[in-house]
């Protein structure tokens, strides 16, 4: 299966984006520049759309074999997650400080990043966590477990619902089929949240609250896999992704169906139009003069920066907030209110420290952790 090394560069657009996103709200900075990076919820949700594609080509990889695919997945999500949650587990009990950053209002964002205080249910919270069922209750049940202890996580419970079902159904449904049974999960999450009281609603880490994105994901892979023969398939996926995200309301529903759709399209991008030579520069066709924006983008993915930032992506996603909880109450104590200072000290830390742990948890945790599940998957293919 060939690796698309553009989709790496999108995973460290959307990481390095986050970061940004739960550094800013910290600090004293212009509205408009916090408007714009406070759309981290979308980023997730391009995540999943690029989760549906990666895989459904994995699950065919593994001819949907459920061991050797589960082991892989396995091996890639839970090492680095298990030593980033035990951070987060330890740092829980420390006080957000907050009242040593009188910038930061009632209202504001930063205040909704961090978990902070020790729960009364514990016990129950990790173990929603580490079994990845965090996502499956509805706030009436567990308010909040969605969220606590490590917020970044309630991904990998809408992750593992996703590559659970995929497993069961895909094989059978086919790529085309299995992206609309993800459209109709999404449709009736919509009507589910129109009629049911908020006590039995569920947060966003369930999966038919996500599903089209998925749906997105999957029918991208047939397009990967048959060129134009899959176009009118995803055009039709996407109007009905467009659709329901509007119903769930809000232009962070509708960037990511969006934005994905012009990062495939520079995947789509013969390699030959990827390179600044005088021939693309200078098109002549009219075809052309619509594959030069989508070059310039497929030659920003593929640059070294963000392939780079796409190989430790999964790492800096999980480790930021941790992280930047122990910075940010450690600065806040030491600067005594002088937002200035804390500003000039927060941003470049807020970023280089989740930068160089997701480096080290890259290639001391998730690296061998890959290795050594990519052998046993394949001794579990070769077996069967």
């Amino acid at each position: 299966m060939q690796r698309m090394v553009l989709l790496d560069g999108v995973r460290g657009a959307l990481a390095f984006y986050v970061l940004l996103s739960h550094t800013l709200p910290f600090a004293p900075l212009p509205a408009w520049l916090h408007w714009l990076f406070q759309h981290g919820g979308a980023a997730v949700d391009v995540f999943f759309i690029l989760s549906g594609l990666v895989i459904v080509r994995s699950l065919t990889s593994f001819e949907y074999r459920s061991l050797p695919f589960l082991i892989a997945r396995v091996t890639r999500i839970y090492p680095v997650f298990l030593v980033v949650f035990a951070m987060a587990v330890a740092v829980q009990p420390l006080a957000t400080g907050f009242g040593n950053m009188a910038w930061i209002g009632t209202e504001s964002q930063a205040r909704s990043i961090w978990s902070s205080g020790w729960p009364s249910d514990w016990q129950v919270l990790i173990a929603t966590h580490l079994t990845m069922t965090h996502g499956l209750f509805p706030n009436g049940l567990l308010p909040d477990v969605w969220v606590s202890f490590l917020g970044a996580a309630w991904s990998l419970s809408t992750e593992w619902q996703f590559y659970l079902l995929a497993l069961l159904v895909g094989a059978r449904l086919g790529l085309s089929r299995m992206a609309w049974l993800f459209v109709a999960l999404s449709a009736a999450s919509v009507a589910w949240h129109a009629t049911v009281p908020e006590a039995w609603q569920f947060s966003r880490a369930f999966l038919p609250n996500k599903a089209q994105y998925f749906a997105l994901g999957v029918i991208s892979a047939l397009v990967v896999r048959e060129r134009r023969a899959g176009l009118a398939g995803y055009c039709a996926v996407l109007a009905a992704t467009l659709a329901l995200s509007a119903a769930q309301g809000g232009i962070d529903k509708l960037l990511p169906p969006i934005m994905w759709t012009l990062c495939l399209a520079a995947q789509m991008v013969p390699a030959s139009y990827r390179t600044w030579s005088s021939h693309s520069m200078f098109p002549r066709s009219g075809t052309a003069v619509v594959r030069l924006p989508l070059a310039a983008l497929a030659g920003l993915l593929q640059s070294r920066a963000l392939v780079w930032l796409g190989a430790v992506s999964y790492c800096l996603y999980l480790v930021n907030e941790p992280v930047q909880k122990v910075l940010g109450v450690g600065l806040a104590a030491l600067v005594q209110g002088n937002a200035t200072l804390f500003t000039a000290l927060w941003i470049p830390g807020a970023i280089a420290l989740p930068l160089l742990a997701a480096w080290w948890l890259h290639y001391q945790v998730e690296l061998p952790a890959q290795r050594y599940g990519r052998g046993v998957a394949l001794a579990a293919v070769n077996a069967g």
